[in-house]
Order: C-alpha cells, then structure tokens, then sequence
C-alpha cells in the first residue's frame, strides 16, 4: 500500500517559479534553477563564524552582511535563495516581495515573530526555526531571574556597590515548598519544571496540549489557567505569542492571583499587559517581577523600568556561548539541507521531509 504523503499549507507551487522550486525541492533534486550553480544564502544578523563554513561545505555559496537596514536588505534580497536569520531581521511581507528567488528562512533561535508567516507561506517559502538550540539555556535564565526577584539581588547588589550596607531592608523569600506556575510546558517549560523540582517546589502548569501522561513524565500537575493563577507563589511564562496568548497576564488575570505573587517572563514581551502589572506592583499585588523581554525591543525607555520591584534584563534567554553557536549550526545544517537534498526539518508552515523521502513527496 503506498505511503500516503504528506500535506504542506504551502499554494500549489504551479503558480509561480519560485513555488515550482519546492517540486523540486521534494524531489530531491538540486535546489538551484538553471540561473545558478550553486544555492546561495545570506547572513544577514550575527551568526557565529562556523555557520557560514558549514554552508561551503554543504555547497552553498554564503554572503555574511549582518546589520543590513530595512531598504539595504530589499536592495539584494532577490539575489538569494536561502535568508539566515536571528531577531534583528525582519521578514516583513514588503521585504518577501523582493526576494524573487527566495526558498527558505531559518530564524537561529526559537522565536519568529519577526517573521511574516503567512506572506513567505503564501510566497511558497519555507520558515524554519531551531526550537531546541537555546532551551537550557532559557530555562536557566528564567531560573536565574527568579532567584533574583525572589532575593531582591540585583537591587541589593546597587546597594552594597553604594556602600550602604542595608542589610535589613532586603528581605525575600524561599523558593522552597513553594508553588510554580509554569504558563507552557514544552521544551523551554519542563525544562524549568525539573530544576524547580530540585529545588523542592510544587510545579502546576497550564499549556492546552499538555497531556496527562506527559505532565506525569516530567512531574507537574496540569491544572486549568484559573487555578494556575489561585495558587502559584511564582509564575513563569514559556509561551510563543500567539493570538491565543497575547496579554494573557492582564487585570483581570493579576485580580485572581495570590497577594504577593512574583511573575517571571523569559518568553514575549507581548504576553503581559505592561501597564496592568506596574499597577498590580504599586498596589503590592504582585510582589516583584522579572523580566526579559519587553512589548517593544528594543526597549530603551518603558514603564516598568525603574521600579524597585522589577529585575530587568535586555533579552538575554538565549545569550550564552553555547546557546548561540548551536542555534547557529542548527539552522546552517537545516537550511543546507533543503537547499541541497529537499529536506525539510523544523519548518513553521510545512512538514517535515528527510533526504530519502522528499522523491517520494513530490507532486505527481
């Protein structure tokens, strides 16, 4: 019986020359038209220098012109088959409209909210990511900052720095028995979950794909938004921004929490109502906050910044050495992959294909 193949949302790849590409893409053949020898790609924010060699030796050709301004990028873009990325770029619909010849994007990292979905699938370009590069490392981060808020240390760091030895004046609280809230429990998310069990916290979490199973195999009890919020001592957020959860910590939200309650985003900006948790601050509803990322980045001027409350960092979830050289050599790997062998891995709007598959998944 024949392997049923597998749907991309992509259009029908007919309709234009670059969607045809994917025909043969999927059939394995080399992923360059009859214009080129060889599939070329651009590095157009800072990748480590090992991205670029894995490319050349994949058979890419490879221009690295990081910092490129928005009219720069749409100047050269057509010239390319392949856009490497991290957050600085943004894959707007106008600057897809110029990349005549563009296959694919890989984002180095998780996030691709700078990344116009549906005007690159409409496009019959693939988006790619590398979901699980930097997840320890976020997860450390978001662990790192709850210590923070819960010790007050950064604000007792300027303090002693001032020499005034207030060593009355900050006074925290235990991680301890106390219980987590984990907004999300994929791969950033239960990653926290089994530090936070070492540390001998009670770990609830709400995520709507969550299955009882897995919530039993990495030891959280899956409970539904409201009661997350009723009973969770700290709260921490691994969730894409999505329509779903946008502003999903808000007043209405911060109203059914416990008094006291510490909140901790390493995720999106955009998930909290920014103004809605400075006034839970004032008000001493909510005890402290740490935050990562902010609803507008960069963030050179915001509402919460100087609070004494607030432990604030410039989104540094990923930014450690290990974090940035792998998410660079995954989406280097992935992205040489489809250009050269049809396939596809980690792709936002197709499905995943391997080298020996991609003959089988072309149209026919």
């Amino acid at each position: 019986m024949p392997r049923s193949r597998p749907r991309s949302p992509l259009p029908p790849p007919e309709r234009s020359t670059r969607r045809h590409f994917l025909i043969h893409a999927l059939a394995g053949e080399p992923a360059c038209d009859q214009r080129c020898n060889m599939p070329k790609v651009l590095i157009s924010d800072e990748l480590s220098p090992r991205a670029a060699q894995i490319f050349r030796d994949r058979g890419v050709e490879v221009d690295e012109k990081p910092g490129l301004k928005k009219d720069e990028l749409i100047a050269i873009i057509g010239q390319y088959d392949g856009l490497a990325i991290r957050s600085a770029t943004k894959v707007t619909a106008e600057v897809l409209a110029a990349a005549t010849n563009l296959k694919v994007v890989g984002r180095a990292g998780i996030g691709v909210d700078n990344v116009d979905i549906p005007a690159a699938t409409a496009r019959g370009v693939v988006v790619m990511n590398t979901p699980f590069g930097n997840s320890i490392t976020t997860a450390e981060h978001a662990i790192a900052m709850m210590f923070a808020v819960a010790r007050d240390i950064p604000a007792a760091t300027a303090s002693t720095h001032a020499g005034k030895w207030e060593k009355n004046r900050f006074m925290g609280v235990e991680l301890y028995a106390k219980t987590l809230g984990l907004i999300g429990a994929g791969n950033i998310g239960s990653i926290v979950a089994d530090r936070a069990q070492g540390l001998k916290m009670h770990v609830v979490a709400y995520d709507p794909f969550l299955t009882p199973d897995r919530a039993r195999e990495i030891g959280v009890e899956k409970v539904e938004l409201d009661e997350l919020f009723a009973r969770a001592d700290f709260i921490t957020l691994h969730t894409p921004l999505t329509d779903g959860t946008r502003n999903i910590i808000n007043a209405a939200s911060i109203a059914k929490m416990r008094d006291g309650v510490r909140i901790i985003n390493c995720a999106r900006g955009g998930l909290i109502v920014e103004e809605d948790l400075k006034a839970a601050l004032d008000s001493g509803k909510v005890g402290g906050a740490a935050l990562d990322v902010f609803a507008v980045e960069p963030a050179k001027e915001n509402i919460l910044f100087g609070h004494e409350k607030v432990v604030a960092t410039p989104h540094l979830g990923a930014s450690t050495t290990e974090a940035q050289e792998n998410v660079a050599l995954q989406v280097a790997e992935q992205m040489s992959a489809y250009l050269v062998d049809g396939a596809v891995s980690n792709a936002l709007n197709m499905p995943s294909v391997t080298a020996e598959e991609a003959p089988a998944c072309a149209p026919t």
